[in-house]
């Protein structure tokens, strides 16, 4: 199968999609002539908020200006994923030095597992470095404002999800729906 150049793939759990998510997703459609965000439909992170449909949808919606750009759901190892589609690069984000250990680690094991896929790394805007689904989700839970966080379509998740699961906001003492999840 000849592997494709114009066409990369981003993935992750998009837990929900940030603006430094949707930074790199349009930075990456003006690079390649497809991109295809690989919606991973499990986690190893805990404390997530969306089921991989809503996550899909979040993403469909914040890219929809976006016509080159599709979202597809991940359900396996990423190189089959790639492999199966004949895709050969994959974009990953960086957001400060502390991801590298992490990124470089899966690249080299994804080079093991597929020489032929190459891994692009990028890093968001500055005003986006330091945000993440994880940071956004607490933030939520909180009661915060994660609106100069996500795109708005995405806040509109969040509050649904937040007043359909009043459980998941922390408790007095740290606790989310008495989980412990995110005690400090």
């Amino acid at each position: 199968m000849k592997t494709m150049r114009d066409v990369a793939v981003y993935p992750g759990t998009f837990d929900p999609v940030t603006l430094g998510h949707l930074d790199l997703i349009s930075r990456s459609a003006e690079i390649f002539e497809r991109v295809v965000v690989a919606v991973a439909s499990k986690s190893s992170k805990s404390g997530g908020m969306f089921s991989v449909e809503e996550r899909v949808a979040m993403v469909r919606e914040s890219a929809a200006d976006l016509p080159n750009v599709t979202v597809d759901v991940l359900d396996g190892l990423l190189v089959d994923y790639c492999v199966k589609r004949g895709v050969s690069i994959v974009v990953r984000g960086l957001r400060a030095y502390s991801d590298f250990e992490y990124e470089f680690q899966m690249a080299l094991t994804n080079r093991k597992l597929a020489p032929r896929i190459e891994t692009l790394f990028m890093m968001p805007q500055e005003e986006h470095s330091y945000v993440t689904a994880s940071t956004v989700r607490e933030v939520a839970r909180y009661g915060g404002d994660t609106s100069g966080f996500v795109p708005a379509v995405v806040q509109r998740h969040i509050d649904t999800f937040l007043k359909a699961h009043p459980d998941q906001r922390i408790l007095t003492g740290g606790g989310v729906g008495n989980t412990g999840a995110f005690d400090r």
